[in-house]
């Protein structure tokens, strides 16, 4: 009875949100993130070899105000920007990028199949799941300028209480969308390549929980997670030197942002 009572309140708290058809919202804020193990295949004229459940991690900036709030700066961290528009009152259709960074681990063992010839280094032979220790003479593999989702994806927004100035939104919703990384990577002594390049798609969900005040002004905190596969990842100056990887990723993202109703004469 208790379990009822509850239910069919948070769902006429959800029946009262504000008139929202017709606004335009936009956010501004910073994530940290979290990815599983990959595969990663490296190719190129005179090598084939893959580095089986490779491990990486996120690099946000340390905070100081300069970083984090300096105009010339701010895109310095991990950062997520998002335009949002509300189709009715409950649905939006959202569009952003959430620009993270994903650094392989350096000195890590990780297990090698493939050959590498002709790169007048001690890594020259043919591997079959053996053991190899990725130290900086062999490779350098990061997206730090960086792991850039530019994602489509429609949420749903339901007000759940209010009080006064202040409303405890929830929202919800899942996207698809493309990644442009900017790879910086040095292998087998070629140069340091750090390009911007259309490497693959990926696929998201993601939960948050909104306080708005004043109607117009919010903060949201969102945990979001999805696949994210790219075939077509350069590493060299030379355009037959590629790679390819996916992975699952999971990111926490605490935002700040504004929402104006477009439509005249109402106010949301």
């Amino acid at each position: 009875m208790v379990v009822f009572t509850f239910t069919l309140s948070l769902q006429t708290f959800a029946q009262n949100t504000s008139h929202r058809k017709g606004t335009i919202s936009a956010y501004w804020g910073y994530n940290r993130g979290w990815f599983s193990n990959s595969n990663i295949r490296f190719w190129g004229s005179n090598y084939d070899f893959t580095l089986d459940k490779v491990s990486a991690k996120d690099r946000q900036s340390k905070f100081d105000l300069n970083t984090y709030f300096g105009i010339s700066n701010i895109t310095i961290p991990q950062y997520d920007i998002r335009l949002g528009y509300a189709l009715t009152d409950h649905w939006d259709i959202t569009m952003g990028t959430d620009h993270m960074k994903y650094v392989v681990v350096e000195n890590q063992t990780a297990v090698i199949s493939g050959e590498i010839a002709e790169s007048n280094s001690r890594f020259d032979g043919t591997y079959d799941n053996d053991k190899i220790l990725l130290s900086p003479d062999f490779l350098h593999f990061e997206h730090t300028d960086g792991l850039n989702y530019w994602n489509i994806e429609a949420r749903r927004f339901d007000e759940i209480l209010s009080y006064k100035k202040v409303s405890f939104n929830l929202t919800e919703g899942g996207g698809v969308g493309v990644l442009i990384p900017r790879t910086n990577t040095t292998l087998l002594k070629n140069d340091r390549y750090d390009e911007f390049h259309l490497a693959g798609y990926g696929l998201s969900a993601v939960v948050a929980a909104n306080i708005t005040f004043f109607k117009h002004f919010f903060i949201q905190t969102e945990l979001k997670g999805g696949f994210l596969h790219m075939p077509d990842i350069r590493t060299t100056m030379f355009p037959e030197d590629r790679a390819s990887q996916h992975f699952f990723f999971t990111q926490w993202n605490v935002v700040g942002g504004v929402q104006f109703d477009l439509t005249p004469n109402r106010s949301i």
